[in-house]
């Protein structure tokens, strides 16, 4: 492995898919930039019978080394992928979308290495562009390096459990990722009692709004001020030209009017980002929100009703609100 070691340091040719903590070894997938291009998961669903891996030690980094990749976090279904994907019809940008490495990382993970790791491009004139897996915002004030940015993308409450409602697994994923969101609230709202094996759907997207919300506001309160910047993914829709300029900015790429205009109003807007052979445009969408609503309105209420509660009595939640109303 050490002549792709030697590569792997030098550019992104070899992702390192997964990290083995009990032994310190990584796995390494060998990708074309076309293969970063097409995918939404940089994980083991990449892998197929024809691929190279191959296995080295975590490896060591020159100090030197490049660590400024920019980043997107996110609470989940609020549009992060679209954005990674017209960010990537830049020729300064890089995307990286959710690379699997970010999934395994605790709180004492070699963010240096990790930072540089994500922080190769194909070219000097690249800069990448990492969007992570809704959890990792945990890890946000380690993983953004000074001089480097993030935009936290997020929805209204409402929105959110009737985007979470709306998808026909939603049940799936809820069940799955619950009980893991009520610990991570629990840090931030001490001696919270719930037991998502009792709740309904609806309170249980609700526990992951305030869950990814909490935790991106607490890692906001970690950066400079400066070096984050917030939207509302409804916000975006509603002029996305002016918005994506606004994102364009933030990670110190100025943009034409012209240029804003083809990528923010181009195809992919009207394509489900995960999943390009599909349509999804924002008219469907607010069709597909309009639907949840009525068909699931009181789940949603009970889930509202929930974060409200919290937020008479954890000012993490409360602050969470506060952002979601415009009002922090």
């Amino acid at each position: 492995m050490a002549d792709h070691l030697a590569l792997a340091l030098e550019t992104p040719e070899w992702l390192p898919i997964e990290l083995d903590p009990a032994t310190d070894q990584v796995t390494w997938l060998r990708l074309s930039e076309t293969d970063y291009r097409q995918a939404s998961f940089l994980d083991f669903r990449m892998v197929q019978p024809q691929s190279e891996v191959r296995h080295s030690p975590w490896p060591d980094v020159p100090a030197g080394a490049r660590r400024d990749a920019h980043y997107i976090f996110h609470i989940g279904n609020v549009g992060s992928t679209l954005v990674s994907r017209l960010l990537d019809e830049l020729p300064e940008v890089f995307a990286v979308r959710e690379p699997q490495l970010l999934r395994q990382l605790g709180a004492e993970a070699d963010f240096a290495t990790v930072a540089a790791l994500l922080s190769r491009t194909w070219r000097p004139e690249q800069r990448a562009n990492v969007k992570a897996t809704s959890f990792a915002s945990e890890l946000a004030d380690r993983l953004v390096q000074p001089g480097s940015k993030a935009l936290f993308l997020y929805a209204t409450p409402a929105t959110y459990l009737a985007g979470i409602l709306a998808g026909q697994n939603s049940w799936q994923t809820l069940a799955a990722l619950s009980e893991a969101r009520l610990a991570r609230l629990q840090g931030r709202c001490p001696g919270l009692a719930a037991d998502p094996g009792t709740m309904h759907d609806g309170l249980k997207a609700a526990l992951g709004w305030a869950c990814e919300m909490t935790s991106l506001e607490r890692a906001a309160a970690a950066l400079p001020a400066e070096s984050v910047l917030w939207l509302d993914f409804d916000t975006f829709l509603a002029d996305p030209v002016r918005r994506f300029t606004a994102i364009a900015d933030q990670f110190g790429i100025e943009v034409t009017e012209g240029q804003a205009r083809a990528i923010a109003e181009g195809p992919l807007m009207r394509r489900y980002s995960k999943a390009l052979d599909y349509e999804f445009s924002p008219d469907a969408r607010r069709e597909t929100l309009a639907e949840a609503r009525f068909r699931h309105g009181r789940a949603i209420e009970d889930g509202l009703d929930w974060l409200g509660g919290l937020a008479s009595r954890y000012p993490a939640v409360a602050q969470a609100i506060r952002r979601a109303q415009g009002k922090a």
